[in-house]
């Protein structure tokens, strides 16, 4: 078995009694708890994977209570499934609540975007493709005039770039490099070891790197 087949090895998770136990005699003050910890990065998850075209529209916050009450309304969910941490669980949640988000104000026509990940033992449909959305990033940060060029007129042809990485390489660089999660967070998220996503993120990264060169633009910090 090679070291990425080794990282690529998913971890059995299970939901801890304390927190089962607590989950049970007082799940409101415990999620709001989680949720009051994760918030900045469920923020930029938002953030980096909302549409352009709801930026203007759709407050971050609203999304994040919409995504608390729906976790409120499913937590026997997350007992009953005994397979998530409760962030990776949280985090999923709020990807679906965005996921909705996007249904509700541009209807179908973001369906044949949307790409389903497996992520951990999870599988989760994010609102457009991942590869699209650091696109968006990297092409808004750029500030060179092959920069501007990339803004105005070359999107499409960044997302088909970082297009060919695997999915797996643009999951982790999406969550640790645009969404700010902590390789611990990543690893709960992907249900491998913190040290498996180390070496995953740095190899993800110098793939990343070595595509967008070969294109002439830079990867903001």
């Amino acid at each position: 078995m090679s070291e990425e087949d080794q990282d690529d090895a998913v971890l059995e998770v299970a939901v801890p009694p304390e927190l089962r136990a607590r989950l049970e005699q007082e799940p409101s003050k415990v999620l709001a708890a989680a949720f009051s910890e994760h918030r900045d990065s469920f923020w930029y998850l938002i953030k980096f994977r909302i549409d352009r075209r709801l930026i203007q529209r759709v407050d971050p916050e609203d999304v994040l209570q919409e995504a608390f009450l729906s976790a409120s309304d499913r937590i026997e969910h997350f007992l009953s499934a005994g397979k998530y941490t409760l962030f990776s669980w949280l985090r999923m949640i709020v990807v679906q609540t965005l996921v909705d988000v996007h249904r509700r104000h541009l209807g179908t026509e973001k369906r044949s975007a949307e790409r389903e990940i497996r992520l951990g033992n999870a599988s989760v449909r994010y609102p457009q493709t991942t590869s699209f959305s650091i696109a968006g990033q990297i092409a808004a940060a750029q500030t060179s005039p092959s920069g501007v060029a990339v803004r105005g007129e070359a999107l499409d042809t960044l997302d088909q770039l970082i297009g060919t990485l695997s999915e797996q390489d643009q999951e982790m660089i999406a969550m640790r490099h645009f969404e700010n999660l902590s390789n611990k967070q990543a690893a709960e998220v992907l249900s491998i070891s913190v040290t498996a996503a180390s070496n995953r993120y740095i190899r993800a990264l110098e793939r990343l790197k070595a595509v967008l060169e070969s294109a002439g633009v830079g990867l903001p910090q």
